[in-house]
């Protein structure tokens, strides 16, 4: 189980949680989005990304579908299920293209569906449009 959050956070800066297996994908969602003007906790698996969800209080989460320990989609669920996370804004980053993955991932309760290969301006519009719908700027505060 990895969890990689921020060194310190800014409170003014939206805190983004990427979850995905893949490490390159990991560090480059942390460094596009970081320059973007988000704060990032990333997580190597979805149980991970469970913990860093309800230590960290992100204002919004990207998850990739296939993940060690908990796939995506069912993190999903888990976090839309989860009082203290159900209003986050979920979006899935992944490369299953089919529509009908596509149609479950938002049925089971992401905000948005985005495929790999993908353009991390759209991700970043992405965001920021899900959450200004939230009305929720910052992250919680991290547990002591």
């Amino acid at each position: 189980m990895t969890i990689d959050p921020p060194t310190e956070f800014d409170p003014d800066k939206p805190l983004v949680l990427v979850a995905d297996d893949n490490q390159d994908i990991r560090d480059l969602l942390a460094t596009r989005l970081a320059s973007r003007g988000f704060e990032v906790v990333t997580a190597a698996d979805g149980q991970a990304a469970l913990d860093a969800a309800l230590e960290y209080r992100p204002v919004i989460a990207v998850l990739d579908w296939v993940m060690p320990v908990i796939q995506g989609h069912e993190l999903c669920v888990k976090l839309k299920s989860d009082a203290r996370t159900a209003e986050m804004p979920i979006v899935m980053l992944t490369a299953r293209g089919e529509e009908e993955d596509r149609l479950l991932g938002l049925d089971l309760g992401a905000d948005d569906y985005l495929i790999k290969p993908f353009d991390i301006e759209v991700l970043g519009a992405t965001l920021n449009r899900l959450i200004e719908g939230t009305g929720r700027q910052t992250a919680g505060q991290p547990r002591s």
